[in-house]
C-alpha cells in the first residue's frame, strides 16, 4: 500500500472549502438537537449529539473523498447504521421495578443526528438542515400534544433514584 503524497493528502483551497462546509453543517446540525435535549435535561445532550453528527459527516467526506465507489460507499452507510443502532441501543433503559423502558427518544434523536450528520457528509447541506428542523419540531411540539391524549410522559431516569432506592433516610431520633 503506498502512502499519500502531500497534493493528495491535502484538498485543493475549493475543496478545502466544501469540506469544511459540510463539516461545519454537520456539527450545527448536531448542535441543534442536542441544545434541544439539553433544554428537556436528557442524557445525550449538545456535545454528544455533535461529536455523533460530526463524526459521520468525517467518516463519509472522507470515504467520499478517498475515491471509493457508490457501492462501498454504501457499505460504509450501512456499517454507520448499524454502529448508531448499538449507541442508541445503549441510550435505553429498561426499569424492571417500574415496568417503565426510558430512552427510545433519546436513541431516535440520536438515530437523527447521525442521518443529518451523513447527509451533510455527503454534501447534502440542505437536506440535513430540513431533516434536523423537523426532528426538533417533532421534539418540541408534540410533547403537549400527547400529554393532552392522556399518554403518561414520566420523568427522565436520569431524575430519579436508582431502581429499589428511595430518597435518602431522615434522622427522626431528634
Amino acid at each position: 500500500m503506498s502512502e499519500l503524497s502531500l497534493s493528495q493528502a491535502m484538498p485543493s483551497g475549493s475543496d478545502l472549502v466544501q469540506i469544511t462546509l459540510r463539516l461545519f453543517v454537520a456539527l450545527v446540525v448536531g448542535g441543534i438537537v442536542g441544545f434541544q435535549r439539553e433544554l428537556t435535561h436528557k442524557p445525550a445532550g449538545l456535545r454528544t449529539h455533535m461529536l455523533l453528527s460530526l463524526g459521520i459527516a468525517l467518516i463519509l467526506v472522507t470515504a467520499e473523498e478517498s475515491g471509493m465507489s457508490k457501492s462501498d460507499l454504501s457499505r460504509v452507510v450501512q456499517g454507520l447504521v448499524t454502529g448508531v443502532g448499538f449507541l442508541g441501543g445503549g441510550a435505553i433503559l429498561k426499569l424492571t421495578a417500574e415496568h417503565e423502558i426510558h430512552g427510545l427518544t433519546t436513541a431516535a434523536g440520536l438515530w437523527l443526528t447521525a442521518a443529518a450528520g451523513a447527509a451533510a457528509g455527503l454534501g447534502r447541506l440542505g437536506l440535513s438542515i430540513v431533516g434536523v428542523c423537523l426532528g426538533v419540531f417533532v421534539l418540541s411540539a408534540f410533547v403537549s400534544l400527547e400529554k393532552r391524549l392522556g399518554h403518561h410522559v414520566s420523568p427522565d431516569a436520569a431524575d430519579r433514584p436508582p431502581s429499589g432506592r428511595g430518597p435518602p433516610p431522615t434522622d427522626t431520633s431528634g
